[in-house]
């Protein structure tokens, strides 16, 4: 009987041995990546601070006063000036002052909401802006709203190559290992993908756009001509296209390093950006010129650029789903 319950002391004490270190070897893989969770905000990404822009439309379209946002220091801009980044911020919006023409016309598809009390967020949608005026002009545009490290080039002075007003992306040389946010998404109940950049008829097909976000981490260099060029470092890309219920809060967008084409989860939408479609920056002698992806960099690759994207559209330029919409908040990165 005693050695009975010896043994059976022995056994439990074994298996009891067996759970710790389980449990032990279970933690100390997950230390590292624990212990790492260092978060950094970016620069204003709570938003909470907002400029307000009051712009003055042309007559010929109607004269009203349009209400502009931008990510910085809280204050109010009177005038049809293009805008100049306040307080530091690395944040640029969608939303411009286009002068077509002659014509001055105001787009906002990107505007602070209230979270809770005392609390906002950034909230971007998918709109169609008019722009009328009667025997002259009558066209719709569809602005996808959008906001993105870098700074936009204003006036916007015609529809054609978006891109080359956007000077993408800023210096940044360290090695984070996700970016985290807050984010909400809402689908229309019945949503439709539209083409319409103004000219023509608006085109509508099957499916419908999706929400994004992403990091994107370059090195880049410039050649004796002015061209630059990009190495992709490291690459986090999402595409949201169902409505949530609700907050996700402190959502993890993994940056993974090198080339990603093998990597489990991926998919074309994440590969590099095709040269008809490149972002652009400005180069050493002040020209807008496109940043020319032209291959993968190795995994321990130190990056010159960082670019981060949040977006209530996911294909090109003129493209996406009417009431499509995308909150986020708290932007930063783990390290």
């Amino acid at each position: 009987m005693r050695k009975e319950l010896k043994m059976k002391k022995i056994t439990l004490t074994s298996d009891r041995l067996r759970r710790s270190l389980a449990l032990a070897v279970a933690f100390s893989a997950l230390a590292p990546w624990m212990s790492a969770q260092k978060f950094e905000p970016i620069k204003y990404g709570d938003f909470e601070n907002w400029v307000t822009r009051d712009i003055k439309e042309s007559g010929i379209i109607g004269g009203k006063e349009k209400k502009l946002y931008e990510i910085a220091p809280e204050r109010t801009v009177t005038g049809n000036e293009p805008y100049i980044p306040q307080g530091g911020s690395p944040w640029a919006t969608s939303n411009v002052m286009a002068k077509v023409m002659g014509i001055t016309k105001g787009s906002n598809a990107v505007e602070p909401d209230t979270r809770a009390p005392g609390n906002r967020a950034c909230k971007l949608m998918t709109i169609m802006e008019n722009c009328k005026a009667a025997g002259i002009i009558n066209i719709d545009v569809l602005v996808a709203g959008s906001i993105f490290l870098g700074r936009i080039i204003e006036p916007i002075k015609s529809t054609s190559d978006p891109y080359a007003k956007m000077d993408m992306g800023v210096p940044f040389t360290r090695r984070p290992k996700a970016l985290r946010f807050d984010y909400k998404v809402e689908m229309p109940v019945n949503p439709q993908r539209v083409y319409s950049s103004g000219f023509g008829k608006k085109k509508a097909t099957a499916g419908h756009d999706n929400a994004e976000v992403y990091i994107i981490l370059q090195r880049r260099w410039e050649d004796e001509d002015g061209n630059i060029y990009a190495k992709r470092v490291g690459t986090g890309r999402e595409h949201f296209g169902k409505s949530t219920k609700g907050w996700v809060n402190s959502h993890k967008l993994e940056v993974k390093y090198g080339d990603i084409t093998n990597t489990p989860g991926y998919k074309p939408f994440m590969g590099l950006i095709p040269a008809d479609k490149s972002y652009y920056a400005r180069n050493s002698k002040g020209k807008m010129v496109p940043v020319k992806e032209v291959g993968w960099d190795s995994p321990d690759a130190t990056p010159t650029h960082l670019m981060v994207m949040a977006s209530a559209g996911s294909g090109t330029a003129y493209t996406g789903t009417p009431g499509l919409t995308l909150w986020v908040d708290n932007i930063g990165l783990l390290y």
